[in-house]
């Protein structure tokens, strides 16, 4: 091994640590280029080989501009706030910062094995008090803003207090709570302090108000939609129920259109950008009150009669929005959500005992559970009932939990004849299916939710077209104060609290109103940041409260309870992005010259898991801070790619069955030997297994309790073969490859090129360490264009020989130098890393074969390889005699055209069809000659056996085909 790749590499790391050669400036006269991977979570399992996938694209691109000439931002920090180090704080006792500084050293240690060029100098971690100081600066700017219609941004507090003093609320296009008051001017300057204060509290961006949750009584905290999968907790597996609770929310709908539009100006591929179109599922439609009967009809009250309608007044109603307000002389039936507010009023005495164990059923339902869930149909009836505004008919009432109640007003108004799920739940509940246009067909097998044809059965709309009838509809509701058009949309506010200990503590203390009430208020920003205090367990209290409950004596200014809720996981994340900018400012999140230099993200590289969750939040705080004119920019991040999946390679032992159980040795049999053996497939790990090949011994070693005593039956040559399957990688399938090994064993180079050699970053697919044999060869081989090998054993460039010379290349050479230029260039600004990867190994055979070893041609050749094979190139640029270290920062080379326009042809010369030799000929040489000289060719003539040819066919540049 005449290459020592772990010498070679641990020394320009350490060269790159010490020299910080990667540390990075607020440079003017350099074009700048951003390049962020998301935010790692530090888990305690560290890094495996799929995690680097991306980190890598990322770090051939900072290298890749580097050498263009850009000044390159490309740090790394971490989500270091998290369930998983609270837990383990729960069950040990031990502080979460402890758990979280010893998983960042064990993440930080092999990112660096890998060789990125990270500014370290710039580190962020979110738990750092430093840091979550700007996260509780952010949150108090959104309590001190407001969200103004009429100017489409949001603005300071104090803006609304001057319209609420002028002119009340006459004047105000706000996004606001729906039961905000209406008060003139006077009215204002007549409350107290705590009233209008009170009333701001409906208008803030940030919020207390009552949600359905998706609540973990197990973890004792609140979880987001994306941490709950099949109605339990993806951490750890725990049920998972919806309930009421009062939690801090983010006015997040207030940006719902921007954040719509704003996807139609950055580069994010089609189906993310769908994704979240989906998730904020703008509608445009009616609001619709549908009056509730009372039993003694009393709430109901007859005050107008039309030659149509009366016009109902009543102090009880259900509020439904739909899309399709044409159909409403269709519904038959009301579905309310089992969460909706009104459901213990409805409920009759003689249906309360039904609806009370369907809703108990539903709250342990997850909502992305309940919508995915087309084909099951349940429901209740609630035993009352509602009246249609339109035609005064009673609907009944059911709850079923199809509909959410965070989604739109938690009720849908059921037409059967055009929703299938409507049509589904009626046919299952025998209720009423009316047509309502006569182009709807076959509604005795399905629904039909055309909106083409004329209206039937619909009173004032009959024979009306659908945009004739929507118009009618929404002024005859709008008139009498039964409904309006509205714009709605799919996504809720944001659930900005966990009742949890480890995350960012909530800037906010409660003082009582005068009337019992507390009301929330901001601690002085002097007084940032609001450490989390000590508690003597990381459970909630006894009472039910969050662990902050147990911090004795923690109150603002000796006096105040603080919130006990801290800010959910995706909080210190929605802005990261600003603190590497500038990230020992004690001032400010990041100077102002800093963002103005370094903008937003030009290309960021991270998994499709976060598409609606922290991208969203992304955008929405990003929008927030340039509205109140921190950040110049609209959107975070300008590119967007998501790396794919490596999945693992899974191994298998095959243990006869009947074996290894009831005092039965454990026989296994080797993958050729078990057609002929009822077997059982057991996962091994795929460390103690080379080349599909079982180190018995390390198995026996790992396992004994599925080997002891166990009987292996090999293949003839002595081996136990295992079989594979492509999976998942994950500790229980035991497939998780450490990258640490792959680095010890083959160096991070060849796992940084074998990483981009699997296949197109975007797309998954599987590790099979089998095949890095390739790529290790491939790094070898480029070694011995530099040097030979003059020792046997010799394990250093400093017992080898160097050959470079300095003679002038070869056109040939020239010309595999600059394809290669070419191709690695186009390859990398269309991050297509892995046909990169594939014509260096090209190149590197053809300058073999052309026995080159000229600098000309390998000083160029090493800065195009340098973005993915850091290290050797790093070795060998300074054994060029360039100053170490400085092949970071040289020129990337000059694609030359000239070096690859052909002067000559190679022509294959066929006879009757077969291709028996090739002859090279200029590229303008005539066909006639080209003809003449084929058929003097010696082997031409040994073919043709002194015929004459019936025909020669010379295609210019292709072939020549001789026909005897």
């Amino acid at each position: 091994m005449e290459y020592n790749h772990r010498q070679t590499e641990q020394k320009w790391q350490r060269f790159w640590d010490e020299n910080q050669t990667y540390r990075a400036e607020t440079d003017s006269s350099k074009p700048k280029y951003y390049v962020l991977d998301m935010f790692p979570y530090p888990s305690g399992a560290g890094l495996h080989v799929g995690h680097p996938l991306g980190y890598i694209a990322s770090d051939i691109v900072s290298r890749y501009k580097r050498l263009k000439g850009f000044n390159v931002l490309h740090p790394m920090g971490f989500d270091s706030f998290g369930l998983p180090a609270e837990q383990y704080a729960i069950q040990t006792g031990q502080h979460p910062a402890v758990t979280t500084e010893q998983n960042l050293k064990r993440y930080i240690e092999q990112l660096k094995n890998i060789g990125f060029s990270y500014d370290w100098s710039r580190e962020v971690r979110t738990s750092d008090p430093s840091y979550y100081k700007w996260t509780q600066w952010i949150f108090m700017e959104l309590f001190r803003s407001w969200y103004n219609k009429d100017t489409d941004r949001a603005e300071p507090i104090e803006t609304l207090l001057e319209k609420f003093a002028t002119n009340g609320t006459t004047d105000v296009n706000a996004i606001c709570d729906e039961d905000a008051p209406t008060f003139t001017a006077a009215e204002w300057n007549a409350m107290s302090k705590q009233e209008s204060y009170a009333i701001t509290l409906k208008y803030r961006l940030t919020f207390l108000a009552d949600a359905v949750v998706n609540w973990c009584p197990a973890l004792g905290t609140v979880l987001a939609n994306d941490e709950v999968k099949d109605g339990v907790s993806e951490r750890g597996g725990y049920p998972v129920e919806q309930k009421l609770m009062r939690q801090w929310m983010m006015r997040i709908t207030a940006y719902a259109d921007r954040l719509l539009a704003g996807l139609d100006v950055i580069d994010w591929t089609e189906s993310l950008k769908e994704q979240q179109r989906n998730w904020i599922g703008k509608s445009v439609g009616a609001s619709v009150r549908f009056p509730i009967m009372k039993n003694d009809e009393r709430s109901m009250i007859n005050v107008e009669n039309s030659t149509h309608h009366s016009t109902l007044i009543t102090s009880d109603y259900i509020e439904v929005f739909t899309t399709r307000v044409d159909t409403i002389y269709g519904v038959t039936f009301m579905v309310l959500a089992p969460e909706h507010e009104l459901v213990p009023d409805l409920t009759t005495p003689e249906q309360r005992e039904a609806v009370e164990a369907y809703v108990n059923a539903a709250k342990l339902r997850s909502e992305r559970d309940r919508m995915a869930d087309t084909k099951a149909v349940s429901g209740v009836f609630t035993g009352s009932y509602c009246i249609n505004p339109l035609n005064e008919e009673k609907v009944p009432i059911f709850l079923a939990d199809y509909v959410l109640a965070g989604y739109g007003t938690g009720a849908v108004m059921a037409v059967p004849s055009g929703d299938q799920r409507d049509w589904t739940f009626a046919r299952h509940f025998n209720l009423p299916i009316v047509p309502v246009l006569d182009a709807q067909k076959d509604m005795d097998q399905q629904a039909d939710n055309t909106k083409e044809g004329h209206y039937i059965n619909s009173a004032i709309i009959n024979g009306m077209t659908y945009a004739e009838a929507t118009a009618t509809l929404i002024a005859w509701l709008e008139e009498r104060g039964l409904g309006k058009g509205k714009v709605n949309f799919r996504m809720r506010d944001a659930v900005f609290s966990r009742q949890r200990y480890w995350g960012e503590p909530v800037p906010v203390y409660f003082k009582d109103n005068g009337n019992g009430q507390p009301l929330p208020y901001l601690i002085d920003e002097s007084d940032l940041p609001l450490e989390l205090p000590a508690v003597d367990k990381y459970l909630p209290t006894e009472t039910g409260e969050p662990p902050l409950g147990r911090a004795e004596g923690w109150k603002y200014k000796g006096e105040y309870d603080y919130e006990l809720s801290t800010m959910p996981g995706w909080a210190g994340s929605s802005w990261y992005w600003y603190r590497y900018m500038d990230p020992q400012n004690d001032s400010r999140f990041a100077s102002p010259e800093a963002i103005q230099y370094w903008q937003n993200v030009d290309l960021y590289i991270g998994g499709t898991e976060h598409a609606t969750g922290h991208l969203l939040y992304s955008r929405f705080w990003n929008k927030f801070l340039k509205d109140r004119g921190y950040v110049p920019q609209e959107e975070p991040f300008k590119k967007l790619i998501n790396q794919g999946m490596i999945q693992g390679r899974s191994n298998f032992v095959y243990r006869v069955k009947g074996t290894g159980m009831d005092g039965v040795k454990p026989v296994f049999v080797s993958l050729n030997r078990v057609d002929d053996q009822e077997v059982t497939p057991l996962h091994v790990d795929v460390n103690i297994v080379e080349n599909d090949v079982l180190n018995v011994d390390a198995f026996r070693k790992a396992r004994p309790d599925l080997t002891e005593n166990a009987e292996f039956i090999m293949e003839p040559d002595g081996r136990y073969l295992v079989g594979a399957e492509v999976e998942k990688m994950s500790k229980s399938k035991f497939n998780v490859v450490n990258p640490d090994m792959i680095v010890e064993k083959y160096g991070a180079d060849v796992l940084r090129l074998y990483e981009m050699f699997l296949g197109p970053l975007e797309q998954a697919k599987p590790w099979n360490t089998n095949g890095i044999d390739g790529v290790y060869r491939f790094i070898r081989k480029f070694w011995r264009l530099f040097y030979k090998d003059n020792a046997a054993g010799a394990s250093d460039a400093g017992s080898s020989q160097w050959i470079v010379t300095d003679e002038q290349p070869t056109p040939a050479e020239l010309k595999v130098l600059h394809r290669t230029i070419q191709k690695a260039e186009s390859d990398i600004e269309a991050y297509s890393f892995n046909t990169s990867v594939s014509a260096f190994m090209v190149c590197v055979n053809e300058l073999t074969s052309l026995n080159c070893h000229k600098r000309a041609i390998l000083q160029d050749l090493v800065l195009i390889l340098s973005p993915y094979a850091p290290h050797i190139t790093e070795e060998l640029w300074a054994a060029l005699g360039n100053e170490p270290g400085t092949v970071s920062y040289a020129a990337f080379p000059k694609f030359n055209p000239n070096y690859l326009v052909e002067d000559a042809f190679e022509y294959p010369i066929q006879i009757n069809g077969k291709v028996r030799t090739t002859i090279s000929f200029a590229i303008d040489r005539a066909p006639t000659e080209i003809e003449r000289e084929v058929l003097a060719d010696e082997i031409v003539q040994k073919w043709l056996e002194g015929k004459l040819p019936k025909k020669v066919v010379v295609v210019p540049k292709r072939i020549v085909n001789v026909v005897i």
